[in-house]
């Protein structure tokens, strides 16, 4: 069969449901189930978003009045379909296994019922199923056998950063905590690529996947996958996943590591980021002495490393740097609006107008920014200790 390339980002939070229930309490209050879909579909242009939220039961209230109302559909290979784009269905969970640290895994199902009965089981192990990321009281093990038993899958979430995932806070190994067979795929999170991946010799036979974990509607799709898929279905995210019958992920679009906000180790006194090459094991800050240090993706990476050199396997799908656009230096909300407004989506923006066409609705200074972007050889400013980094400005 054939197969079509459709963009995909897979890990978006809801903040409040419409009647004001708070589910995500981190995230924007317009972060609900119908406006993410709305954005997605008529703003980002990004054709499959997973909401990780939607065992949520205020959610799913929103969710059976949509489908009710006629406005949203329920697909047979499963998800929910809203004019251009597909909703999978996932839930955020926290685990914590004794003698290990805190993790936190997604688990996607196909529809709105195996959601609605995940929930009930939730209501068992958890304190406020209403809210997103809770803890779960089984173990981790426990928690993926349940996922996989009702047709799911699971995905261990953002596992680099420094807090509540697989490798930065919780263990030194996937193994200790999860049947590795019973992994779907991996998210590398905001501040790691395939690259840095490579330096860990568990991860080479998994599915990379690079998603948002957005907080707000712009933060959607400022990390995204390219799926081969025949349709936008849950049932294809799984077989593209295990690369099966000409499915698969095309590429990921990740921010380059240096913009992420955990990517260098930082210190909580002075606020200096120590990125110098040699400094993964430091203990005390270079600068001023303090024993406050957050320790940055790639150093925790180095620090785990079982090769002295990352590999890369030759058939992994191509990591491209990818700055949204609201990293874009002098692109303001009215002019985004305005290129919006005229070429479609954003993600028209980023893939498919040119240069040309660019410069005549913004400029040539923006139209510059934007050609480096896709090239990847934007000069950029380091992040880490929770604050992102930045796009240099030109000096002109």
């Amino acid at each position: 069969m054939s197969t079509n390339a459709y963009y995909a980002d897979l890990h978006i939070h809801i903040g409040r449901t419409e009647a004001g229930e708070a589910v995500k309490i981190s995230a924007a209050n317009n972060l609900t189930f119908y406006n993410i879909a709305q954005e997605a579909s008529e703003r980002k242009g990004i054709d499959v978003i997973g909401i990780i939220d939607c065992h949520s039961p205020g959610v799913q209230r929103e969710m059976l009045h949509y489908l009710d109302k006629g406005e949203m559909e329920e697909l047979e290979g499963g998800g929910i379909r809203f004019h251009r784009t597909t909703v999978l269905l996932g839930c955020e969970i926290e685990v914590r296994d004794p003698g290990l640290g805190t993790a936190h895994l997604i688990a996607y199902l196909p529809k709105l019922g195996d959601m609605q009965s995940f929930t009930e089981w939730l209501r068992k192990h958890m304190k406020n199923v209403q809210l997103s990321s809770q803890r779960i009281y089984v173990t981790a093990r426990e928690l993926q056998r349940e996922v996989i038993a009702r047709g799911g899958i699971l995905i261990p979430a953002h596992i680099f950063t420094p807090h509540k995932s697989i490798y930065g806070s919780c263990s030194t190994r996937m193994e200790h905590l999860l049947d590795l067979e019973g992994i779907a795929a991996v998210e590398l999170g905001l501040s790691a690529d395939s690259v840095m991946a490579g330096y860990i010799s568990e991860l080479d036979c998994y599915t990379f996947l690079t998603n948002s974990d957005a907080h707000s509607l712009p933060k959607i799709g400022r990390e995204y996958n390219k799926l081969a898929l025949e349709a936008p279905t849950f049932e294809e995210l799984r077989k593209a996943l295990s690369q099966k019958d000409g499915r698969r992920v095309l590429a990921n679009y990740g921010l380059n590591p240096r913009l992420g906000k955990y990517h260098r180790t930082y210190c909580g006194d002075c606020s200096s980021i120590l990125d110098e090459q040699g400094q993964a094991a430091v203990e005390r800050c270079l600068y001023c002495g303090s024993p406050r240090i957050v320790r940055g993706v790639m150093d925790r990476i180095l620090s785990l490393a079982d090769r002295e050199e990352p590999w890369v396997a030759p058939d992994r799908p191509p990591y491209c740097y990818q700055v949204p656009l609201e990293y874009i230096p002098g692109l303001g909300p009215k002019t985004f609006d305005r290129l919006i407004e005229r070429f479609g989506s954003e993600m028209n923006l980023l893939h498919r107008v040119s240069f040309e066409e660019l410069a005549d609705a913004a400029g040539e200074t923006i139209a510059g920014y934007i050609r480096e972007a896709r090239a990847g050889t934007l000069r950029l400013d380091t992040g880490g200790g929770g604050k992102y980094g930045k796009v240099a400005a030109r000096n002109e």
